[in-house]
């Protein structure tokens, strides 16, 4: 992020597009833009963008993004929906730009080819027209077979396809994955008014099971996991014992098997269960996962949360934490799968997170499913682990020592480098300092910027000096894993540092959303 003029926070921007002042220079009207058109406005006093086949002029919103002008322009002209993906897709660009909307792009005409192996397929009988959804039987083995066959095709690596059952009181959905080592974080269930919404996820792919249930079942879901050959079953339990002579009527993203980028964010409302004070402006938020919901938020990843705030919708990142009880890294911690706890600085002139502050106990928020690209294997396969935080950055580091120091037998060392202004600004301190103490494989340093003059620790900001003394090899050629998180800034230098002091990209990890 970059620093904003006054009057140029999001309440403002909030405040600009609600004024009535014509934001597109069109007056209204709504046009198609040709790829042609559209390359013309590409200048900072005339920037027009294509995001998913809608184009807006957002040169009076230049002022106001966070992220400043020259990362806008690195899209202007162009359509920016790969770059805006990359960097963050979590934005609800629909509302914040609604008032800036151009029109659409015009749709260019596309050659049929000569040969379409799906609709041979579906003109062959193979592929049906419509799922059915019923009970299992041999009269619908065929669709199911069907499904089965489509996927293999898209891709052979995953061969996915799911099955149902019922008894007099419960029905069973059968997910059948084929893929190893299938663990719960995996899993991703959301049942709430008859809607049944199951997720898989497979590396960068996830397959859905999205139902609209035939009958009403109880809030209470159970997932079982047959890990070792990937099988996943989901129970429910039925309200009224009675036959079901179908699951349900299928929803727009039922049984694809898709990239997890393409699949778009899901929101459940949670309720605020509790607010903790950590710091003096950081708070824990423990938030209750709704009855029907299955969801674990795996090590290093990330959830949204989302707010309605003055009529438009504001989605921010945050990285689940856990609560204080758990931070004893002696053994793996048994969460009871129903809250996710986050840590969350709250900023005096910040928009979203006042409106978080200002929630009351018992309040709801929309959390998304989790993302990220963080894979726990990184950390198991390295001996060394160095960990930089920089202020919140701290965040997804607490899952990443509990997992290092609890469940991963070849660490030899953990290293957190802790950055911060203040004394009073460092996160769980007492904790960190007594886990040193305890386990002899952790190492914890606090530098800050803006030390008092009784702090006998170290001083500075982020900087190759202090990362080349702080960071040894517990041997020579050990495998090394470090991960950075905070402000971009500091993200940004310490990626650069690191690479200057010869560590390879494929040894670090920065998180960023």
């Amino acid at each position: 992020q970059v620093p904003l003029k006054p009057g140029r926070s999001l309440m403002d921007w909030i405040r600009l597009t609600k004024s009535g002042k014509d934001l597109t220079g069109l007056k209204g009207r709504l046009i198609e833009v040709t790829e042609d058109e559209l390359s013309k406005h590409n200048k900072k006093e005339d920037c027009w963008i294509c995001i998913r086949g809608f184009v807006y002029n957002v040169t009076p919103y230049m002022e106001y993004h966070p992220g400043g002008e020259d990362e806008l322009m690195r899209a202007a002209g162009t359509d920016g929906t790969d770059l805006f993906d990359q960097v963050h897709r979590w934005v609800n660009y629909e509302s914040m730009l609604k008032e800036c909307l151009v029109g659409r792009m015009a749709v260019k005409p596309i050659a049929a080819p000569k040969a379409n192996i799906l609709m041979t397929l579906l003109f062959a009988g193979v592929l049906p027209e419509k799922k059915v959804l019923a009970t299992s039987s041999a009269k619908d083995l065929s669709p199911r077979l069907s499904s089965f066959f489509f996927l293999f095709l898209l891709y052979p690596g995953f061969i996915t396809s799911y099955d149902w059952f019922q008894t007099d009181s419960l029905i069973t959905i059968v997910i059948y994955t084929k893929q190893k080592d299938m663990d719960a974080e995996l899993v991703i269930v959301d049942c709430q008014d008859k809607q049944l919404r199951g997720e898989i996820i497979m590396d960068d792919h996830s397959y859905l099971v999205e139902v609209d249930l035939d009958h009403a079942v109880s809030e209470d879901v159970a997932v079982n996991i047959a890990e070792k050959v990937g099988k996943v079953e989901i129970i429910l339990s039925k309200k009224d014992n009675i036959h079901w002579k179908m699951l349900g009527q299928p929803r727009e993203g039922h049984n694809t098997f898709i990239k997890r980028i393409d699949r778009g964010l899901f929101f459940r409302k949670c309720k605020l269960v509790s607010k903790t004070q950590v710091t003096h402006d950081t708070k824990l938020f423990c938030l209750l996962l709704p009855k029907g919901t299955h969801l674990c938020v795996p090590t290093g990843q990330h959830v949204y949360l989302k707010q309605v705030i003055a009529g438009t919708e504001v989605v921010k990142p945050y990285t689940p934490v856990l609560p204080f009880s758990s931070l004893d890294f002696e053994e793996p911690p048994c969460h009871d799968g129903v809250h996710i706890y986050l840590m969350i600085k709250i900023y005096s002139h910040g928009l979203f997170t006042q409106a978080l502050d200002h929630l009351q106990i018992g309040d709801y928020i929309s959390v998304s499913n989790p993302e990220g690209n963080f894979k726990k294997s990184q950390v198991q396969t390295s001996e060394d682990l160095f960990l930089l935080a920089g202020g919140t950055g701290f965040t997804p580091m607490v899952k990443l020592l509990n997992f290092a120091l609890t469940e991963v037998s070849c660490r030899r060392t953990v290293k957190l480098m802790f950055f911060n202004k203040t004394e009073d600004d460092i996160l769980w301190r007492n904790q960190l300092e007594q886990l040193a103490l305890k386990d002899e494989r952790f190492e914890v340093q606090f530098i800050l910027s803006q030390p008092s003059k009784e702090w006998v620790g170290k001083q500075g900001k982020i900087s190759s000096s202090l990362l080349s003394e702080f960071m040894k090899r517990s041997r020579r050629d050990s495998k090394v894993l470090i991960c950075i998180c905070g402000p971009a800034p500091f993200t940004e230098q310490g990626v650069q540092y690191l690479k200057d002091l010869g560590y390879s990209q494929e040894e670090i990890h920065a998180f960023t959303a």
